[in-house]
């Protein structure tokens, strides 16, 4: 406590421009505020002010050690307001985006638990497979599923996630199991389609990712549908484990390929700003993650 005190001492004695004028808005003696710098500068051995009681003169130790302790100041100020906050009630109106498939089984379901809790909070919830401009149109929080890089977005993990290919035990037994990447080629690929263009697998190969163009007689651009073909055996799928643990761990689907499954393509919720926060939002986020990180979350929903 003594150390904080004079920490925040020194700062305040800078930011009012001399002792005396630091003593008068704490209420003490200069003297006070003297001393408390006088054991500031012997604990650390070194000499942070040139002063006298109506001037100042930081030196080169001092110029750096204060920005360290406005630095330090500030985030135990913002993190004492996150503690108030989680205290305090959420309220006003939560918007959510999220991928539709995804959306419909791993956020839709969570929403009315969510307000059970937080009854002053009210919801709107976006599905779409569009990556959405946040701040343009207004959006608190979207969940979003990739290899996040370098984004002006704050971004915060909820939970692992990874593309696996399967295929039903049935398709396997009839068309046999793919063995390397060169194999997918013999393989009817149940592939996603945007605007009529294919989009490839993406693979971990030597140490590197790389991308195999597949082709197969059946295309969509919506991932449930794929996922339902590949229950019915038609042919390989790659998608995201989100999508089909349940299925992998009850025998419908079976995960091929996997030594060459890519790392990455996590679940993120992402919003445009860390500092304040607002406290729906923060609260929304945690509920996700608490949910995702149950044990066998992934197994047992949708």
């Amino acid at each position: 406590m003594d150390q904080f005190k004079q920490i925040s001492t020194f700062v305040e004695v800078i930011n009012r421009g001399s002792l005396t004028a630091a003593a008068r808005a704490e209420g003490i003696a200069p003297a006070m505020i003297s001393r408390r710098l006088d054991a500031l500068e012997e604990r650390l051995g070194a000499k942070l002010l040139q002063r006298s009681t109506r001037k100042i003169a930081l030196t080169d130790e001092g110029t750096a050690f204060l920005e360290d302790c406005q630095r330090i100041l500030a985030e135990l100020e913002e993190a004492e307001a996150a503690v108030s906050e989680r205290s305090a009630k959420a309220t006003g109106h939560l918007t959510i985006s999220a991928p539709a498939g995804f959306g419909r089984w791993h956020v839709a379901p969570l929403v009315p638990s969510f307000l059970a809790e937080h009854r002053e909070l009210s919801v709107t919830l976006s599905l779409n497979d569009r990556v959405v401009d946040l701040i343009g149109e207004g959006i608190d929080v979207a969940i979003r599923i990739a290899t996040m890089t370098d984004s002006n977005l704050v971004r915060v993990k909820l939970a692992d996630n990874q593309r696996v290919v399967v295929a039903s035990p049935l398709y396997l037994k009839r068309h046999g199991t793919p063995k390397t990447l060169g194999d997918l080629s013999k393989h009817n690929c149940l592939a996603i389609s945007s605007d009529g263009s294919q989009r490839g697998w993406t693979f971990r190969q030597n140490g590197k990712n790389v991308t195999v163009k597949v082709s197969g007689n059946m295309e969509c651009n919506d991932g449930e549908v794929l996922h339902n073909w590949a229950l019915a055996g038609k042919g390989l799928a790659w998608r995201s484990m989100w999508e089909v643990g349940k299925e992998i761990e009850s025998g419908k689907l079976v995960t091929v390929l996997n030594e060459y499954a890519a790392p990455g393509n996590d679940v993120y919720a992402v919003f445009s700003q860390r500092r304040h926060l607002p406290l729906r939002v923060r609260a929304f986020v945690d509920f996700l993650r608490h949910a995702y990180g149950e044990p066998g979350y992934w197994k047992k929903s949708k």
